[in-house]
């Protein structure tokens, strides 16, 4: 399968050339495919909050390129770049809290450029460190859609009918996605007959994303609004619900996109298989549960505003950006170390002393 998803490759959204990085501005699509030149670390953190790049993993990636950028930014303005360089892991930092990746991407670019000598030109190792952490990214993808697959065709075979939820395409990662890199695998193995998903609001990523790179790629596609979930699910014979995460909890716990929790509770309802598919750095051992993390929430105006104008002057707005999906609605999370059925704090554990498969 691994040859057969290479070949396949037709979208990124992460390019690092020229000495720059290059987002394609995932705000304008499906409309226009435009490409922001980030020159500075400060350029990247504001890319990573104002949505031209998302998705946990992508966001990493982007993170440890933008330190790249900051060292060399720090260098030709002849100030110390060790010192210099611990203001923009801040700034980075913060650009977007939630994402375990981004403080993963660069705790690990920290630790590279503490291995630097004095005197030595850092660039060099920096920029190996980055290209190795997109290049991981790329390879986990590659074996998750592998065992994701396998699970599927274990389980039920062939005539597949996926439900999934945001976007999880290769426009959020470093490769070919994480959930829909599984679809992607199964669809080339001939597994799949349609796809359903959900608008999500409200930044339409399901609707502008999601639904451009499945239909991109030929693979059957349905749009529905989010709301429409549970009637799908009991009327268009789902087989599957397969969808990313932000962040794994200790125990199990999922945290993803606002609309998942609700989506597993419909799924076991009508038994369902509710799979998770999430690289191991997603997975946040240091959080117990999904009630230690304060949700994310974005700007009142998402909600209130259509096409710059107010649309109701007398109500407030409350806009999570993820929820919390219980451990217990998970039949399983998939992740470039193996698959985790019925996952829980021991499991993970287990799961996270383990080497990758690639």
């Amino acid at each position: 399968m691994r040859d057969r998803l290479l070949a396949a490759e037709k979208v990124k959204a992460i390019d690092w050339r020229e000495d720059a990085l290059y987002l394609l501005d995932q705000r304008s699509l499906p409309f226009e495919a435009n490409w922001v030149a980030c020159l500075s670390a400060a350029s990247v953190a504001q890319a990573i909050r104002t949505m031209v790049v998302r998705g946990a993993p992508a966001i990493g990636i982007s993170a440890a390129y933008a330190l790249v950028l900051g060292a060399r930014e720090h260098l030709a303005a002849g100030v110390d770049w060790r010192a210099a360089l611990e203001a923009d892991f801040t700034l980075l930092a913060q650009s977007r809290p939630t994402a375990p990746n981004l403080l993963w991407a660069l705790q690990r670019m920290r630790e590279r450029a503490a291995r630097v000598k004095r005197g030595d030109d850092p660039l060099p190792a920096l920029e190996a460190e980055a290209r190795a952490i997109h290049e991981s990214d790329r390879e986990a993808n590659l074996t998750m859609a592998q065992l994701g697959v396998d699970l599927i065709r274990k389980q039920q075979g062939n005539a597949q009918t996926i439900l999934t939820h945001c976007h999880t395409g290769a426009l959020a990662t470093g490769g070919f996605g994480t959930a829909l890199g599984v679809i992607r695998g199964a669809f080339l193995e001939g597994m799949v007959e349609r796809v359903y998903t959900g608008e999500t609001r409200p930044w339409l990523q399901g609707a502008r994303l999601t639904a451009w790179e499945l239909a991109h790629e030929g693979i059957p596609v349905t749009l529905s609004t989010d709301s429409a979930a549970a009637h799908i699910l009991k009327t268009k014979g789902i087989t599957w619900v397969i969808v990313g995460a932000d962040r794994i909890c200790a125990n199990g716990d999922v945290i993803n996109k606002i609309g998942t929790y609700q989506m597993a509770v419909a799924a076991m309802h009508h038994g369902v298989r509710f799979m998770v598919v999430a690289a191991s750095s997603v997975i946040d051992m240091s959080v117990p549960t999904g009630d230690e993390l304060p949700i994310e929430e974005r700007d009142a105006s998402e909600l209130l505003e259509i096409g710059g104008r107010r649309i109701e002057a007398d109500v407030s707005a409350y806009n999570p950006v993820f929820d919390v999906t219980p451990s217990d609605l998970i039949d399983v999370i998939v992740t470039e170390k193996g698959a985790v059925e019925r996952p829980d704090a021991a499991k993970l554990a287990q799961l996270m002393c383990r080497k990758r498969l690639h």
